[in-house]
């Protein structure tokens, strides 16, 4: 397996804004010992009102730019497998599908985690073959040493094959859990802790993380 680390660039200003208020909440907390509680309390208040603006912004502005910026980017093929989508592209329009599962597979016998991810959903929706389409992307991910976004793309293809087309939501939401686990920050997501709380509470009837 690959590094573990997040790879959001955006993980050096989180981490700059927690310290700062961690630094911030000590000096609060001597100036509260010393008697200074109005001037103690507006600091941490303060702090606290930067500490969470970071994060709106970051998480609900600058992140979902960053994933549509790096989707239109690929669509339009300014990605180094430039003739490679545009052509399978091509083939999808006219209903080729076996076709364009076919060059996915091409692709991702060269170590495209992106293109694996794309064939695992023909092969779960028009092809029919959700169980093939697991298999693969358990062997891809295996059979390589992947990075943060590699790992988490082909993870959550796994959780999407299995909750929609193997109907097994066990195995779904064990495969969101991971990947929250291990990128707690990435980039794109975080929002899938809402969707293993929808999947627990409509399969099971449990509610929380």
């Amino acid at each position: 397996m690959g590094s573990r680390t997040s790879s959001d660039p955006f993980d050096l200003i989180r981490y700059a804004a927690g310290f700062l208020l961690g630094a911030g909440t000590i000096v609060a907390f001597v100036l509260w010992l010393t008697g200074i509680t109005p001037r103690a309390l507006l600091l941490v208040g303060a702090l606290w009102s930067v500490y969470g603006l970071i994060h709106a912004v970051l998480d609900g502005v600058l992140d979902p730019l960053l994933d549509l910026a790096a989707e239109m980017l690929q669509n339009i093929g300014l990605t180094p497998h430039r003739r490679s989508y545009s052509y399978i592209e091509a083939l999808l329009a006219r209903g080729e599908t076996d076709a364009a599962a076919a060059e996915y597979a091409a692709l991702a016998a060269r170590g495209d985690a992106q293109a694996q991810a794309r064939r695992a959903a023909l092969l779960a929706g028009p092809l029919k073959l959700p169980a093939k389409a697991r298999i693969e992307l358990e062997e891809f991910r295996e059979g390589r040493s992947l990075g943060a976004q590699d790992d988490i793309r082909i993870g959550l293809a796994l959780a999407d094959v299995n909750e929609r087309g193997l109907d097994d939501p066990g195995r779904a939401m064990r495969e969101i859990r991971r990947l929250l686990d291990l990128y707690p920050n990435a980039r794109g997501l975080r929002h899938f802790r809402r969707t293993l709380a929808a999947l627990k509470a409509d399969r099971f009837g449990v509610t929380g993380p």
